[in-house]
């Protein structure tokens, strides 16, 4: 009995070579799934890929025009104004008259920006006496009005701007205007009363410009002394006739959109991979 038990060498081997077999590690599973996946399966992926790369509405959209830099913070119309001195009766009409707040009010919800052409202290006093004294409060508003456009101009836009050019002011014949003429480099502003020139920029920033005039603007419906033929006739309003200033804020019209153009270069380069890959299979 004790014989038939003995182990031998080659006992050993025979009983354990099943189990030897069987821990034989499998082929990778990367190869078997590489080898099954056919070629067109991942070349068609990659073009889909790149086809909602191009198409996509981000890649598509059209970046919007910035506009120009404005300063930060609220626009501080008579500290612009008493910076550069000369400006006290121009201050005190503002605050009188509660303009300079309208301005700012403005200011804060328009998209339009303004400009003020800021008589100084010498063009008040050169006013004929009793000028001012001799308004009354809604005059002394329309008056200080006058001096502001809905609308912010830079100094060459109003070496091209299409006259008569709108301002705050109002009466019974409509919106008060201003007329501006250019030659060369220098803009006059004309009220069909008085003439004179922009002399000084204190600031040409958007969405507020100021300019200085070395005489008030003395529109024609308060002034004493009227003259027709030489009045700019009532600013029209913007349903009227196209404005043709250019923006303040230097930008050009918007580019039309090349999202069309963008489909056809998607689908372009589809197609030629499309083509390439028929090659490849053929």
């Amino acid at each position: 009995m004790a014989s038939s038990f003995q182990q031998t060498p080659a006992n050993i081997l025979s009983l354990i070579s099943p189990f030897t077999l069987s821990l034989r590690s499998p082929p990778p599973p990367s190869t078997t799934i590489m080898a099954s996946t056919p070629l067109s399966l991942i070349l068609l992926t990659l073009i889909l890929q790149l086809l909602l790369l191009l198409l996509s509405p981000q890649t598509q959209a059209q970046t919007p025009s910035a506009p120009a830099p404005s300063s930060s913070g609220p626009v501080n119309v008579t500290g612009i104004l008493d910076k550069n001195g000369q400006y006290t009766t121009l201050i005190r009409l503002l605050n009188e008259t509660q303009v300079g707040n309208q301005i700012v009010s403005q200011l804060n919800s328009s998209t339009e920006g303004m400009s003020l052409f800021a008589p100084t202290d010498n063009a008040f006093n050169n006013l004929p006496a009793g000028a001012i004294n001799g308004l009354t409060d809604q005059q002394k508003v329309q008056l200080v009005q006058y001096h502001v456009t809905p609308k912010y101009y830079s100094l060459s836009d109003l070496l091209t701007v299409s006259n008569p050019v709108r301002t705050q002011a109002s009466g019974a014949t409509g919106v008060w205007g201003l007329n501006f003429t250019s030659k060369g480099n220098q803009v006059n502003v004309s009220t069909g009363v008085v003439v004179t020139q922009i002399n000084n920029v204190l600031r040409q920033q958007f969405p507020f410009a100021v300019y200085q005039v070395d005489q008030v603007l003395l529109p024609q419906e308060l002034s004493p002394a009227k003259s027709p033929a030489s009045a700019p006739s009532p600013a029209k309003t913007p349903s009227g006739s196209p404005n043709t200033t250019t923006n303040s804020t230097g930008g050009a019209a918007p580019a039309p959109n090349d999202a069309g153009g963008r489909n056809l270069v998607g689908w372009g380069l589809a197609l030629v991979l499309g083509l390439v890959c028929m090659e490849a299979l053929s």
